[in-house]
């Protein structure tokens, strides 16, 4: 006899989680692949330098899909980011998670493998003591742009020898502008005992040509720091990869 309050047995949960195991190993043994797709293999016998970028996250991820390879997975979310590791960085938990064969875990080591990556570079900027054009500015600069979609401004105070003393972040803006407190500004060289300082901002659309406003900003600035005897060294605009000085360009 069989009880009112009996509930058959639901295969559909076990059914769902024996695919999402079976999607989270490759469909072919990795003794059984060419050597392409056995990155670790590759790296033990040709070195690190030999791996792509994808051979390398491949490894970080451990395991592919039934229908692809750890390797073939991760040329797929690179080719999504335009095969860029820069580009890489811009993407959060859930765009990861939307790949078949991405779960929580591997998106978050992927994230954090960016994260390690933009870090490498902060440490390297931090090399940069003396800021004599605006090549210096750029390339210190360069980690603090990754990701960023809207104009921020910054400023470097120097010492005599345009030596770094103090890096602040001035404001936050929109998608084409960003506007800079003078008084804040010239507040924080003076706290930091700089003698010269140099004005920073990003143009996340790429265009270095300086807008009317960056212009009249520089003028701005310049005048209000010869009132209190400090030196506005430059004003440069960044992008990833490229920059615009006014000194460099006569403006100051």
């Amino acid at each position: 006899m069989i009880r009112k309050d009996f509930q058959p047995f639901n295969e559909e949960p076990v059914q769902k989680v024996k695919e999402e195991v079976e999607e989270s190993i490759s469909h072919t043994p990795i003794k059984q692949q060419a050597e392409e797709d056995r990155p670790r293999e590759k790296l033990m016998t040709k070195g690190v330098g030999a791996l792509t970028n994808a051979e390398l996250l491949a490894i970080l991820i451990g395991g592919g899909t039934k229908k692809k390879t750890a390797v073939e997975l991760m040329q797929e979310v690179l080719g999504d980011c335009g095969n860029s590791l820069r580009n890489l960085n811009y993407m959060t938990l859930q765009d990861l998670m939307r790949y078949n064969g991405i779960g929580e875990a591997k998106a978050l080591t992927i994230l954090a493998a960016a994260e390690i990556g933009k870090r490498r570079m902060m440490e390297d900027c931090q090399d940069i003591t003396q800021f004599r054009t605006g090549a210096d500015v750029l390339r210190f600069m360069t980690p603090h742009l990754q990701t960023l979609t809207h104009e921020k401004s910054w400023v470097l105070l120097l010492n005599n020898n345009a030596r770094l003393l103090h890096f602040a972040q001035l404001s936050t803006g929109g998608l084409t502008e960003t506007t800079v407190d003078v008084r804040m500004l010239l507040k924080k060289a003076l706290l930091h005992d700089a003698t010269s300082f140099i004005l920073v901002h990003n143009h996340p659309s790429g265009n270095l040509k300086p807008s009317r406003y960056d212009e009249e900003l520089t003028q701005r600035v310049n005048r209000a720091a010869q009132a209190v005897n400090l030196r506005m060294i430059d004003h440069v605009i960044v992008t990833e990869g490229d920059y615009y000085s006014f000194a460099e360009n006569g403006k100051i």
